[in-house]
């Protein structure tokens, strides 16, 4: 079953059980500081979600948003088309390890990856939820591969992930000459412990990390299924 939801600025986004999106999709296109006139490449965009919400305001920027699962490219090509948005985003059903997409040509790279190495992890109860919960043939490593090789000089690859996977996060994004630059944990309430990193790196920067006060939100925090 699908349902549409409303974004704001005149732009709604169709959903299902399977191809959906959380509170982590919103606070990454917050962080990601996206500007109008960069290129912008969105891996694993899922329904669309992230381009839909970089396009709230105007002018927007050029996207080329890539999703592996052709269930999920489908719906997120739907979601372009009813907000009729194809002259600004073009969806690629493709994998990160086979990129057909420019290599140095994009401002920006945002990812919201799967955030736990494959079999382990809360088991998800469905293919399409695996492949958005747990890595399979693309990892932590092939992402942050593929922002490198898709990035200009100077470009930004901003990614959402675990905190316990802090020390894996800048451990591949340093093995890819992607230096971390801003660094922002998230809680749901000031007394418990942080539910999501944000983390922005810059390709080829010299070494400055820039660790901003933690983002409390004292709110309930949306999931998406098995995430």
């Amino acid at each position: 079953m699908s349902h549409t939801e409303q974004l704001g600025g005149g732009l709604c986004i169709t959903v299902t059980e399977e191809h959906t999106f959380g509170t982590d999709a919103l606070l990454l296109a917050e962080f990601a500081e996206v500007r109008h006139n960069e290129r912008i490449c969105d891996l694993g965009t899922g329904c669309g979600i992230l381009p839909l919400l970089f396009h709230r305001t105007s002018p927007a920027p050029s996207i080329d948003a890539v999703e592996c699962s052709a269930a999920a490219a489908a719906l997120a090509r739907q979601n372009v088309l009813q907000n009729g948005l194809q002259e600004c985003i073009t969806v690629y059903e493709e994998d990160w390890q086979s990129l057909s997409l420019p290599a140095g040509k994009y401002d920006r790279v945002i990812c919201n990856p799967p955030y736990f190495p494959e079999n382990s992890g809360k088991a998800a109860l469905s293919p399409a939820r695996r492949l958005a919960r747990q890595e399979q043939g693309d990892t932590l490593a092939t992402v942050t591969a593929a922002a490198a090789r898709l990035l200009r000089n100077g470009g930004h690859f901003v990614l959402c992930h675990r905190p316990e996977r802090l020390a894996d996060v800048l451990e591949a994004l340093r093995g890819n000459r992607l230096e971390p630059k801003r660094l922002r944990l998230v809680h749901a309430r000031a007394e418990l412990p942080p539910f999501l990193l944000l983390c922005d790196a810059v390709r080829n920067a010299k070494p400055s990390l820039n660790v901003l006060p933690p983002l409390i939100l004292e709110s309930e925090v949306r999931t998406c299924p098995e995430r």
